[in-house]
């Protein structure tokens, strides 16, 4: 990773994460989180209420508002249709665009670790669950939400920091650079 890009993503005070159920944008978000010194905020505990139950979409929509709002933050999550409010105020966006068979091997793998409870980066009330409808949507992401997803973040890049991640190396690699540039601070 060259430096002036961690240097960048150390001067980002808003950062957005997406990408596909399994990538990781969770992890990612509370190891920069950690790392950076920012809060990190989850969509799914925004979007979910007990049981698995949706929020209003204008409720979600005015709580994402009042949480971009703040001066600094993380924020991990797919809700395409919400992307436009989060990169509105966002300094530095992440796309974890890894393949489909590995993002369905986390998410399998992710549902036999949390079998019956909720994971941390959840709504409470949520206990873990990997069905047919789930992994097909992880399956469908490439094709249905990867493009126009991509598309938004190569704009946004066009004025801000937007690092396109094609592999979990490459993740080790930019949580590397930016450990390596703490230590010298």
């Amino acid at each position: 990773m060259q430096g002036s890009t961690t240097a960048r993503l150390w001067g980002a005070r808003r950062i957005a994460i997406v990408g596909s159920p399994g990538a990781g944008k969770s992890t990612l978000a509370l190891q920069l989180g950690a790392l950076l010194g920012r809060p990190v905020l989850h969509l799914d505990r925004l979007y979910w209420r007990p049981g698995w139950v949706e929020v209003a979409q204008d409720v979600f929509d005015a709580q994402l508002e009042g949480l971009v709002g703040r001066n600094e933050w993380i924020i991990d999550g797919n809700y395409s249709r919400t992307l436009d409010i989060r990169l509105r105020r966002a300094d530095a966006a992440i796309m974890l665009d890894f393949s489909r068979t590995l993002c369905l091997y986390r998410a399998v793998k992710r549902a036999l670790v949390f079998r019956g409870t909720a994971r941390p980066d959840m709504a409470p009330g949520c206990p873990e669950k990997l069905d047919l409808e789930f992994a097909r949507f992880i399956w469908d992401y490439p094709r249905r939400s990867r493009g126009p997803v991509l598309g938004k973040l190569e704009r946004f890049g066009a004025q801000h920091l937007f690092l396109h991640v094609t592999s979990p190396r490459q993740v080790e690699v930019l949580l590397t650079s930016l450990e390596s540039s703490a230590a010298k601070v």
